[in-house]
């Protein structure tokens, strides 16, 4: 699904073929079908429709229209003078002038302290400010009126106009076309409530443009397995990872890939931690490799082990050891299979100047902040920038994980993960992405590139959804989601 920032919708809006008048109107539809749709007796409701005087304000007048044709009578509140309006809300200001039903004008602070009085048992409240247009900080009489939806009315569900006016903590959001990002990102997202993306009648191909290059993922239809099929049609997997003291990272991660579907795993590991992780799932196959003094994987070739391996995934467990990470840039540089660098592998490529050659990196901040030397405060300020600015100048894909997740591809696309939870901040978590991230790449079967890593990214969230209900969140840990796997799994299949 498109996330279209306000500068895109608005030009979305121009360019599309059916009259902005037209759209205010569906948009105003839309938001009272979902009111309609989600309380009872609607005439028997004490409803306030709060409006701006720009195009949510419009939006908001027909809401109240709508709502009057229903047999409901809101109270209906322009925050300007009437002068001020123009354009379609000013169209829709004089209709309700015309059925006898004008809005109410507050002016300032003082008019809105005697007008509120009457709407202090207000069941709704449609906030129909400000919108996607809204310039922080709020000041003034707005600031005053959003401040008292909380304090003054507690009891109200309020229904946001397109997106929640800045400060407005809204139940349910009906947005128009597409998502919007402030919808989607944290912290924003968080007042927005229910979200619901409504069709207004802007034509389809307009979101088409190779300019919007942000989406939401959503699961697609799983294609089924073929009856002939066997163990080499769903790829081979080989894991590089542990080291001494650490060998439950490439365990884990492991397990994930064959939980997730390959058909082939191999984990290859330092000679002395290779019993610890073939004890721990009889399916894994294992290899020995040369270790250094410190128990890591010492500096040798991996060409004949990586050989006809559809997925190479590298770093979990592995340690900083400056021989080990000399031994990551070599495999890099002889496998020809599809990458996967995760942990340790990432903080040895730090100061990498080549291409990574389609390579999947999954950072979180904290690497993502070494990889482009920089802190991890300006890494969290600019997710989408520095993901995508290191995938196109890199050659690479960039999972940076965090609430929600951020996929970025060598084209300039992004993909946004709507999975996950705060149970999920628990060590290991990042080894089982890695893990699936590998299995699931090497099913072909499941769709494109793209397709299969944001499958991969999406499905580890579901697992930890689904695990956090039964465990919660304090006591969630790594393996839960491969012990969850199948049930989201099954629920993909739903």
């Amino acid at each position: 699904m498109k996330i279209l920032t306000p500068e895109q919708m608005r030009e979305v809006d121009h360019l599309s073929s059916t009259p902005t008048l037209i759209l205010m109107e569906n948009a105003g539809m839309r938001v009272t079908e979902v009111i309609e749709d989600r309380f009872e007796n609607l005439e028997d409701l004490t409803i306030a429709v709060l409006c701006g005087k720009g195009n949510n304000g419009g939006d908001g007048m027909v809401v109240a229209r709508q709502l009057i044709l229903r047999g409901c009578f809101p109270f209906v509140f322009l925050f300007a003078a009437e002068e001020e309006l123009k354009g379609d809300a000013r169209i829709n200001f004089d209709i309700l002038q015309g059925l006898g039903y004008p809005a109410t004008i507050i002016r300032d602070e003082h008019d809105w302290g005697e007008e509120k009085f009457e709407l202090l048992d207000a069941d709704v409240i449609v906030d129909a400010l400000l919108g996607t247009g809204a310039r922080k900080p709020i000041e003034g009489l707005y600031r005053t009126v959003i401040e008292s939806l909380a304090e003054d009315f507690p009891r109200a569900e309020i229904v946001a106009v397109d997106v929640p006016s800045p400060g407005v903590q809204a139940d349910v959001t009906v947005t128009f076309t597409a998502l919007k990002p402030s919808l989607v990102f944290y912290p924003e997202c968080e007042d927005a409530g229910d979200v619901i993306v409504a069709d207004i009648g802007n034509p389809a191909e307009l979101l088409e443009n190779e300019n919007y290059k942000l989406y939401l993922i959503q699961p697609h239809e799983l294609p089924q397995r073929a009856a002939d099929s066997n163990k080499g049609t769903y790829g081979r997997v080989l894991i590089i990872g542990g080291s001494r003291g650490k060998s439950g990272a490439a365990a884990m991660a492991g397990q994930a890939a064959l939980r997730s579907g390959a058909g082939l795993v191999t984990v290859a590991t330092a000679e002395s931690v290779l019993p610890m992780i073939a004890t721990s799932m009889p399916e894994l196959m294992t290899e020995a490799l040369a270790e250094t003094r410190e128990g890591t994987i010492a500096n040798q070739s991996v060409s004949q082990i990586a050989k006809n391996k559809t997925v190479v995934a590298v770093g979990p467990g592995l340690s900083t050891v400056p021989e080990t990470s000399a031994f990551v840039r070599r495999v890099l540089s002889e496998c020809s299979a599809q990458m996967v660098i995760d942990a340790d592998g990432l903080n040895a490529m730090v100061g990498f100047d080549g291409d990574l050659g389609g390579a999947v990196l999954t950072p979180h901040p904290g690497e993502m902040a070494r990889l482009i030397e920089k802190d991890v405060e300006y890494v969290n300020a600019n997710r989408l920038d520095v993901a995508s600015g290191f995938a196109k100048n890199k050659n690479a894909y960039v999972v940076l994980k965090g609430y929600r997740t951020v996929i970025a591809a060598p084209d300039g696309a992004m993909y946004v993960n709507p999975t996950g939870n705060p149970g999920m901040a628990t060590g290991g978590t990042g080894d089982i992405l890695t893990g699936m991230i590998a299995g699931i790449l090497a099913q072909e079967y499941l769709g494109s590139f793209i397709e299969r890593l944001c499958l991969a990214v999406y499905l580890h969230g579901l697992a930890g959804d689904l695990a956090v209900e039964e465990v919660g969140e304090e006591s969630l840990v790594a393996t839960d989601l491969v012990r969850f796997l199948p049930k989201a799994w099954e629920n993909l299949r739903k």
